[in-house]
């Protein structure tokens, strides 16, 4: 509802808005509600809905709409504009309420009529439940079971539909309930807005009311401005009339003016005809003595010309004798310098370098000279400049005083004109300065005629303007004066040219100057404008056709097309148009872009002659021009033809021609038509007057080629010429071809004149006539032109004699028709003959006609050529080459028939010719016959043959009712051929079935002939199929695959050749049903794999096959490439050395003095023998010497790759097929197959450039990381670059996650040309070989990286075990030990050795609790007593570094104490690549101060050293003498076993040693002894030896061994303590306790 409201609201104020132009003015309010009507009683026809609930939606939306409306009628206190749009709004609602209300109904209505459907359909279902009870209870009676079974599933249908239909009766029932409630409140709403509907209906009419009188308004306003409208057309009409009667009265006047003006332009025109009349006569004797003039001039200039060709023919030879001179002195040098030894090439360069030296330094003198004359006459020049300039301003200013005159003015412009056309002279042609000796004249008379009539103070002036008449306005333009009389020096020449050269560069340099002073470029928003900055219209001023004594006027306006503000100013316009031009031009200051402003020329002509020049404006971007051009009236006159034709006439007969003579010029002229003399009648041709003879018809080409050239020489001749041609003798005169009665007269201005030419024959033959048109103006050449025509005394010729039927072919029929034309004036019999010979060829009907006066008759020309056929049986043959005879040429196959037409009483015939080239229409195929042989059904055979056109004419062909196992190309069998021509086609034969084929293939040709060829073949079907006999590879790149998958089938399930096709050869036996075995025979180069290529497939059975391509660069190409490569590298390093040789050489020629030159061509000499024995050295590489493993063969392998163009191959492998299963062990050498029975597979291999390409490593696609130990990761880097001109996105193949391999680091995106790296990880985990293919995709081709590595786990032998025991040292000595690792693993070992003692880690050890804290068991500490000094105790060298294959190291362990202590220790490692521990070596020392050690039993003291300072030497020293208890004790622990043989004491044992030392080595040996032994031995222990030496460096064992004595208790153990004292270089003693007990065998050690 909401929704609607909206609606609703959004409407009404679209209606407000659509309304509010319209309050202004009644009539268009009155308008708007119209409007607003229509489109509420469209909104109205609103498409109903049925649904109850859309329904509902529209009845609330209307109802709160409804209410709104009413409250806004309720509070009238709007404005007359509101009103009415709340009405309207009110009318809508109501409309749509009741809308509601009508579907509402419709629903209920609907809802209803659904009910009493169902309620019928559950009496129905009743009625038939009472029937199955009625039907059931009979079936139990009867004891029918099947039946009742039936009646009890029909009876519990019935009894579900009857309860769905009840509850869908029921859903019925609400809903008809909902929507009646819906349409009652509906109606209640209605029933409310009842007195609202009756309101609206008054204001309905109360608005009709209105608009009528509105209406009845408008119509009275509408015929008061109907008669406004009258009034007003009344009085136009009266304006017009008065209008044209003044415009008719000005008329008239301007027609009498107009009369005057022509009377009086009349007597004018007569007067300056006659003047002009006068100069032309004047004219004509200058032209005549000027042309005398010129003759003389040719003269002297031809004999100047064979003078100047001796004095060159002369210079040629001295030149020549000079050269051979030269020559001879060249090679004397060249000798000379030979027989010194020197270098010829050089010497001479140099001798000719000095002698172009002196050359260019005698030039530079004579440029010098003629310089500084060129100056000093520069200057002359420009002073005697400025004295001319001072003398013309004062002529001027006479001459403006005194006026022009007409003559001074004609000269005036001439004079500009000649300064024109000498200025136009290129600077470097000095014959084109020369003038010649009638122009000097003629100037000569043209100043002594001006000198009388300027009006200048004295005699002297005159002459001075005489002589700057004929020099330019700026000086320096001309170089020289004009004297033919003299003969002028070269020098002269020259220096006058480069005068005016120079003269002219200043004068533009100035020019330049004056324009870059004055311009100024515009450079608006960036953009420099180009072109003109001002534009004229119109572009130029023309003045045509103008009268001499009359003004012209014409406007031109100037546009500024620029793109700022400009402006422009008059400069001025052409010198010579200076006395004629006025320009009337006001500067309009500044002018925007677009602005336009008027200029006014008048002219006002003087002279009857033609006049050129510009106007000149300046702009601020530069100057411009607008081109001006005055032609005055001539006379251009001109013939519509120059040939008068009549064509063939009868004798007696009278034809007239006309011909137009025009004039498109503005002046009139006499003209006079006369016949030329001599022309007349020279052609007449006596030659048979047969229209059909072809002489004449040459004859008359040829007349009208002579008379065009004579026409078209007679247009250049002269005047003089022309009048002698006007004088024909009376003899020559013709009288067939005659003029007219117009033969002289006037032709006015933009006029023509038509000239009657009559042609009457009388005697037959041609006739040719010229005539020649003269005219009374001398401007006008005369005008030629010429008559021809025929006369013949036969009435009946054929306008074709010569009927050319052109190719035709033999047996088919040809027609013509044949026109034949009558000149005479009754009618004519006719008869047609054809030659007896060609008569059963040619016919012509009808064979006899009549022609009726001057009109044509028509005759059907049949030809039919028969070739050679058999008339009857033993008869000869006929043919048309045969009856022809002479009329047919064989070798051309030209056939000429001539046909005789007879008229009746007249004894001449016409004849006329039939041309045809006839040809046969043959076509040969060869051979006659093809045998496909044996093809499979899978497969198909093809074979050519050749099919020749044997006709000059192209023929159509095409094979027709081709069997469905044949097909032929190209072009399905169907084509043209030419003439002649031999086309080879492709017949394709494809077996169905297995059988034997023969058959014959119809060719038809295009005029429906048929020819055969015979066709055999036999059909084969094997025992297997392939699923595929063609297979297209992609796109392969080189080194990459591309594979496909086809299957071997073996469908032979059955013998029965009844129900399917079975294998067999031909009509041969049926192959047996069973295992069928293939083979695939790949040949040896091919790039292609099929795998399996061997199998058996068993019957209904098929076997998968994979082909797979990949494409390679061949071994010899490669090789060819590395050797070529290997050349040119040889052939550069060769050149290279040679050039550091040459240098070498040249510098020490450079210290070698000159006069030594046999030294230094020895030293060439020899250089040049040792580089030729170098070269011959280094020979071409053999192609099979490179190896594939060498850097060679890698680069030429990389270089092709890149220059790779792409290829395609295809190739067929075989696939032999037998009956029979495999043996293995045999192989397939013990089954026999039949070619017959061979499968083809077709393969198409296109390889192509890959798009990237590994540069690295030389272009190697395999990335081998080698032997790597196990656990550990190398990374190798793998370049790839983009050789495509496209950029690629490229993708990678997923590498095996739980493999060794790793992409670290992909490429995404690869520009062209660029090189990007990719990373490749290798972490072995066993020791084994890995292998894996990474594919780099793009979008068309593949690169795969093949990736190799091995793990390898790493072992090593060690010389020590665990333990490596150093002994005793004396403190502050050194002792060493050497023990061996050996590297057994195949692999390169990186080994370091660390000491736990340098572990970064020991001094977070240290920080713990001591040990000695401790239990025993749980001491960890490893590294024992460390030196004072800080230094390490134990030192290994080396401690890092690589151990080979298979090789061994050795380690050495220096022990360096700098104290006392038995606990020394330490732990050695062994570590392989920073990772694995190897070995671990427990290294062990004590240091004593003094050389005698005692060790064994168990030490009683703590491991660990006090953190006490221990005190001096000396003290400890005193110490011990002080004190005489032992200072250490050992403990000797001795065990009996209980229950063993009771004699076998317990026994143990000590070591005394003495040190061998450099220190003590005079010393005596260590002397030992023990106290105490009394108790010991109580005690049942014995003691080996009591007392004793030991040497320097000797150990002495003393063994210790208990027996239980008997009275022994063995509860406690036995302590009994003994002294062992020590001598040597001291005197030590110590404490031993020694320890017994007895333990049972059976308990465990303790």
């Amino acid at each position: 509802m909401n929704t609607e409201d909206s609606k609703f609201s959004d409407k009404n104020e679209e209606d407000q808005k659509t309304l509010l132009p319209f309050l202004e003015e009644e009539e268009k309010e009155d308008q708007a509600e119209y409007q607003l009507e229509e489109e509420l009683a469209d909104s109205g026809k609103m498409g109903n809905k049925v649904t109850s609930e859309g329904a509902g939606d529209k009845s609330e939306s209307s109802i709160e709409s409804l209410e709104h409306c009413w409250s806004d009628i309720n509070n009238i206190g709007a404005t007359k504009y509101a009103d009415r749009i709340s009405v309207l709004a009110l009318c809508r609602n109501l409309k749509q309420l009741n809308n509601v209300a009508k579907e509402k109904e419709l629903v209920v209505q609907k809802i209803r009529d659904e009910l009493t459907t169902c309620q019928l359909r559950i009496k129905m279902l009743e009625k038939q439940l009472e029937y199955v009870d009625d039907e059931i209870q009979k079936e139990k009676e009867a004891d029918n079971a099947a039946a009742l079974f039936r009646l009890q599933a029909v009876h519990r249908r019935l009894c579900t539909e009857l309860e769905d239909e009840k509850d869908f009766e029921l859903k019925i029932a609400l809903t008809l309930k909902e929507n009646m409630l819906e349409m009652w409140r509906v109606e209640t709403e209605q029933g409310k807005y009842e007195v609202l509907h009756k309101q609206l209906q008054k204001d309905e009419e109360e608005l009709e009311t209105q608009y009528q009188e509105k209406a009845e308004a408008r119509i009275r306003k509408e015929k008061i401005a109907a008669l406004q409208a009258e009034e007003n057309q009344l009085s136009r009409k009266k304006k017009e009339e008065e209008a044209e009667k003044e415009y008719e009265e000005r008329h008239k006047k301007m027609l009498e003016g107009a009369k005057k003006n022509h009377e009086k332009a009349v007597c004018f025109l007569r007067k300056s005809m006659a003047r002009i009349h006068e100069e032309n006569a004047k004219e004509e004797v200058k032209t005549q003595e000027h042309m005398e003039k010129r003759i003389q001039a040719v003269l002297s200039l031809k004999n100047s010309i064979t003078s100047n060709r001796e004095k060159l023919q002369a210079l040629q030879a001295w030149n020549k004798a000079m050269a051979f001179k030269a020559k001879k002195e060249e090679l004397k040098m060249r000798e000379a310098i030979l027989a010194e030894g020197g270098n010829v090439a050089k010497e001479i360069f140099l001798h000719k370098r000095l002698l172009q030296h002196e050359r260019e330094k005698q030039a530079f003198r004579e440029r010098q000279k003629s310089r500084k004359i060129e100056i000093v006459s520069r200057i002359l020049q420009e002073k005697a400049s400025i004295r001319k300039q001072k003398n013309r301003q004062s002529c001027t200013k006479a001459s403006k005083n005194g006026g022009k005159l007409k003559d001074s003015l004609l000269w005036r412009r001439k004079t500009w004109h000649y300064i024109e056309k000498t200025c136009k002279h290129p600077a470097g042609a000095i014959s084109q300065l020369r003038c010649s000796p009638a122009e000097e004249e003629a100037d000569g008379e043209t100043t002594a005629f001006v000198g009388d009539d300027v009006l200048c103070g004295s005699a002297e002036d005159e002459k001075e303007k005489d002589k700057t008449l004929v020099e330019p306005e700026f000086p320096g333009l001309w170089s020289q004066e004009c004297d033919l009389q003299k003969v002028p020096n070269e020098d002269t020449d020259t220096k006058q040219l480069a005068l005016s050269v120079m003269k002219k560069e200043i004068f533009e340099k100035k020019m330049e100057e004056f324009q870059t002073t004055v311009s100024h470029k515009q450079i608006v928003s960036g953009h420099e404008p180009r072109g003109r900055t001002f534009y004229s219209k119109p572009s130029y001023i023309h003045f045509k056709d103008f009268d001499v004594g009359k003004i012209y006027k014409k406007k031109i306006v100037l546009t500024n097309a620029s793109y700022s503000v400009n402006f422009c100013r008059l400069v001025g316009i052409s010198e010579w148009l200076k006395d004629f031009i006025t320009i009337q031009f006001e500067p309009p200051g500044k002018m925007s872009p677009g602005i336009s402003c008027e200029v006014g020329v008048t002219f006002k002509p003087a002279i009857d002659e033609n006049l050129e020049g510009e106007v000149m404006f300046m702009a601020q971007t530069g100057s411009f021009s607008v081109p001006l051009k005055c032609t005055a009236k001539t006379c251009i006159l001109a013939l519509d033809k120059v040939l008068i034709d009549f064509g063939t006439r009868v004798v007696g007969e009278t034809i007239s021609r006309t011909i137009n003579l025009t004039n498109t010029g503005a002046l009139g002229t006499r003209f006079k038509v006369q016949a030329s003399a001599g022309d007349s009648s020279t052609c007449r041709a006596t030659a048979k007057s047969s229209p059909g003879n072809t002489a004449l018809k040459a004859q008359f080409k040829l007349s009208e080629q002579l008379t065009q050239g004579a026409l078209s020489f007679r247009s250049d001749l002269d005047t003089d010429n022309a009048r002698n041609l006007m004088e024909p003798s009376p003899e020559e005169t013709s009288q067939e071809i005659m003029l007219g009665k117009v033969t002289e007269g006037e032709i006015g201005p933009f006029s023509s004149v038509k000239l009657q030419i009559i042609f009457i024959p009388a005697i037959p033959g041609a006739v040719r006539a010229e005539f020649v048109i003269m005219f009374d103006n001398s401007d006008c050449k005369p005008l030629c032109f010429s008559a021809i025509g025929v006369s013949v005394d036969v009435p009946v010729w054929v306008p074709n004699p010569n009927i050319d039927l052109k190719i035709c072919m033999y047996d088919r029929l040809y027609q013509d028709r044949v026109v034949i034309q009558s000149r005479a004036k009754a009618t004519l019999r006719l008869k047609f003959e054809v030659c007896k010979e060609l008569s059963k060829h040619m016919e012509l009907l009808p064979k006899t006609g009549y022609i009726q006066a001057q009109s044509s008759f028509t005759v059907q020309l049949k030809f039919l050529p028969r070739a050679r056929q058999k008339i009857e049986l033993h008869r000869s043959l006929h043919s048309l080459p045969q009856d022809a005879g002479s009329y047919f040429n064989e070798e051309t196959s030209v056939l000429e028939v001539p046909v005789t037409i007879l008229i009746a009483d007249k004894t001449k015939q016409v004849n006329f010719t039939v041309h045809a080239i006839v040809t046969t229409s043959e076509l040969e195929i060869s051979p006659a016959e093809i045998d496909f042989g044996y093809c499979t059904i899978y497969e198909a055979v093809q074979t050519n043959v050749t099919l020749t056109n044997k006709s000059i004419l192209p023929q159509e062909f095409g094979f027709v009712e081709l069997p469905e196992f044949v097909e032929i190309q190209p072009n399905d069998g169907f084509g043209v051929l030419l003439p002649l021509e031999s086309l080879t086609l492709d017949i394709i034969f494809k077996a169905n079935k297995a059988k034997e084929y023969s058959f014959e293939l119809t060719c038809k040709s295009e005029s429906n002939r048929r020819f055969k060829l015979s066709c055999r073949a036999v059909g084969v079907h094997p025992p297997l199929e392939l699923s595929h006999s063609l297979v297209q590879f992609a796109a392969t790149a080189l080194n990459d695959v591309s594979t496909a998958t086809l299957y071997v089938m073996n469908s032979h399930v059955s013998v029965n050749h009844f129900t399917h096709a079975v294998p067999r050869i031909g009509n041969g036996e049926v192959a047996p049903v069973g295992p069928a075995s293939f083979e695939f025979c790949v040949p040896e180069d091919c790039p292609v794999t099929v795998t399996p290529s061997v199998g058996t497939v068993l019957p209904g059975k098929k076997s998968l096959i994979q082909v797979s391509f990949r494409p390679t660069l061949s071994d010899q190409l490669i090789r060819e490439e590395a050797a070529r490569r290997l050349c040119r590298a040889a052939a550069t390093g060769a050149e290279i050395q040679k050039k550091k040789k040459d240098e070498k050489r040249e510098g020490k020629k450079l210290n070698i003095p000159i006069t030594r030159r046999q030294s230094s061509r020895q030293f060439v000499r020899d250089g040049s023998s040792k580089y030729l024995s170098s070269s011959s050295s280094s020979e071409q590489p053999e192609s099979k010497e490179i190896k594939p493993d060498s850097e060679a063969y890698m680069a030429a392998q990389a270089s092709l790759m890149r220059n790779f163009r792409g290829r395609f191959e295809k190739y067929i492998i075989p696939c032999f097929v037998a009956s029979g299963d495999i043996d293995e062990k045999r192989g397939s050498e013990n089954l026999t197959c039949s070619p017959y029975n061979t499968l083809y597979l077709e393969l198409h291999c296109p390889a192509v450039a890959p798009s990237v390409v590994v540069t690295s490593d030389n272009g190697k696609n395999i990335v081998n990381f080698g032997d790597v130990a196990v656990g550990h990761t190398i990374i190798q880097r793998v370049t790839i670059q983009n050789i495509s001109p496209e950029k690629l996105e490229l993708g990678f193949s997923v590498l095996n996650p739980s493999g060794p391999f790793l992409l670290v680091r992909p490429v995404r995106i690869l520009e062209p040309g660029d090189n990007k790296a990719l990373i490749i990880s290798f972490s072995p985990n066993e020791n084994k070989w890995f292998f894996e293919a990474l594919d780099i995709r793009t979008a068309q081709k593949n690169l795969t990286l093949s990736i190799t590595g091995r793990g390898v786990m790493p072992s090593v032998v060690c010389s020590v075990e665990e333990v490596l025991d150093m002994g005793y040292v004396l403190a502050r000595e050194k002792t060493t030990s050497t023990f061996e690792i050996q590297n057994t693993s195949t692999l390169t070992l990186q080994y370091s050795i660390q000491l736990d003692s340098l572990s970064p880690t020991r001094n977070k050890d240290q920080q713990r609790l001591p040990s000695f804290l401790t239990s025993s068991l749980q001491r960890t500490e490893i590294v024992g007593t460390q030196n004072y000094t800080g230094l390490s105790v134990f030192s290994i060298f080396p401690t890092q570094g690589e151990i080979l294959a298979g090789k061994s190291q050795d380690f050495v362990v220096t022990f360096s104490p700098d104290h006392e202590s038995l606990y020394y220790s330490d732990r050695l490692k062994v570590v392989l690549f920073g990772k694995k521990t190897a070995h671990v070596i427990q290294l062990k020392g004590a240091a004593r101060e003094h050389p005698m050690f005692v060790e064994g039993g168990i030490p009683l003291d703590v491991p660990i050293e006090s953190l006490a300072v221990t005190l001096p030497v000396s003290s400890q020293e005193a110490l011990k003498e002080e004190l005489q208890e032992p200072v250490k004790s050992i403990l000797l622990v001795l065990e009996h076993i209980e229950g063993e043989n009771s004699l076998v004491p317990a026994k143990t044992e000590l070591r005394v040693g003495a040190m061998q030392t450099a220190q003590f080595a005079s010393k005596k040996n260590v002397e030992f002894s023990f106290g105490n032994l009394s108790l010991l031995q109580k005690k049942g222990f014995t003691v080996e030896f009591v007392k004793g030496t030991v040497d320097r460096g000797q150990v002495k064992c003393i063994g210790v061994s208990w027996v239980p004595p008997a009275d022994l208790d063995t509860t406690d153990p036995v302590i009994e303590t003994a002294l062992l004292t020590l001598k040597g270089d001291v005197q030590e003693s110590y404490r031993i306790i020694c320890m017994a007990k007895v333990v049972s065998a059976c308990a465990p050690g303790n």
